[in-house]
């Protein structure tokens, strides 16, 4: 462990070097009396390691006048729309970035705040770009069960993930994602220390959250969380999208049939005041967002150009 920790100080020491300071490989090597190889190796190092952080501080134009006009159009509190990258494939490039950013900026703040974190890959993504907060006055709740079918942590789960990063009180959900039965769900929600992390959501100022597709490939169908009919039933009944395992219609309405009687998460609507902020990007989320702003379970987004375009049209 010591001798990895050596390693990270020389890498941020190197990252600093370059980056801050503004030196060349060769005079990064001269200073650390190593090769000029070496110095190239650690920048490499810092660079896989997370400890830079690149920021863009000259607002591109096309960028915010999309999230301005999506914000006139949808009645949104805040929309944050990064620049789209035409030939990746990445369902999670820049907005991760963007969310990381936004997350931090409610951590930083020096009065209590209550936080609340859905689940999925662009959340998880997010978090692993956060740098270490010392932030003991806030409180971060899960909104979401934490465990997956097998029994394990579910994978894209980030409450534990912020933990490594951030110091302040957490409160998951020590529940499955989606329960075995509705009676099971219900008993689970009873348990004391499910009513205390669910009573906290209501006092969130603030949440972010994924949000899933419906179409072959819905997160809660591919991670294993529904059955195939359970995703049948679901589209059946008109479900365009999901947030924290609920689905919902076109027009935002969450459904009374399907999986939906066995989700173990917080309510959709869980505090009026909260800024409900869903991350998401490509052609396959746009349904999925246009209803939930529509049926008001979000007030607040983050996505790109191409995106936010799609969601004007």
């Amino acid at each position: 462990m010591a001798g990895r920790e050596r390693g990270l100080d020389d890498a941020a020491r190197a990252a600093w070097l370059s980056y801050v300071a503004g030196n060349t490989q060769d005079e990064i090597a001269a200073k650390l009396g190593v090769s000029r190889q070496k110095a190239q190796r650690l920048i490499s190092q810092a660079q896989s390691a997370g400890l830079i952080r690149v920021r863009i501080d000259h607002p591109i134009s096309n960028c915010l006048s999309i999230a301005q006009d999506l914000t006139d159009r949808y009645g949104l509190r805040f929309c944050n729309v990064v620049p789209s990258d035409p030939a990746s494939g990445s369902s999670v490039l820049g907005v991760a970035d963007a969310t990381a950013d936004a997350i931090e900026h409610w951590l930083s703040r020096e009065e209590p705040v209550v936080l609340a974190l859905g689940t999925g890959r662009t959340l998880k993504a997010a978090v692993q770009q956060l740098p270490q907060i010392d932030c003991p006055q806030h409180r971060i709740v899960s909104l979401t069960g934490n465990i997956a079918p097998s029994g394990a942590t579910a994978f894209y789960n980030v409450l534990f993930s912020l933990g490594e990063r951030v110091n302040a009180t957490t409160f998951p959900l020590p529940m499955p994602v989606v329960a075995n039965s509705a009676e099971e769900c219900a008993a689970l929600r009873e348990q004391p220390m499910i009513r205390r992390a669910l009573d906290l959501v209501i006092e969130a100022d603030v949440a972010f959250v994924g949000v899933g597709q419906m179409s072959e490939d819905a997160p809660l169908y591919m991670d294993g969380f529904i059955t195939a009919e359970d995703l049948d039933l679901n589209r059946r009944h008109g479900a365009v999208g999901e947030i924290i395992g609920w689905v919902f219609d076109a027009e935002g309405r969450v459904l009374t049939e399907g999986s939906n009687a066995r989700v173990a998460a917080a309510p959709l609507r869980f505090a009026d005041e909260a800024l409900v902020i869903g991350t998401a990007m490509g052609a396959s989320k746009v349904p999925g967002v246009r209803a939930a702003i529509k049926g008001g379970i979000l007030n607040g987004l983050i996505t790109d150009e191409v995106t936010g375009r799609m969601l004007l049209k």
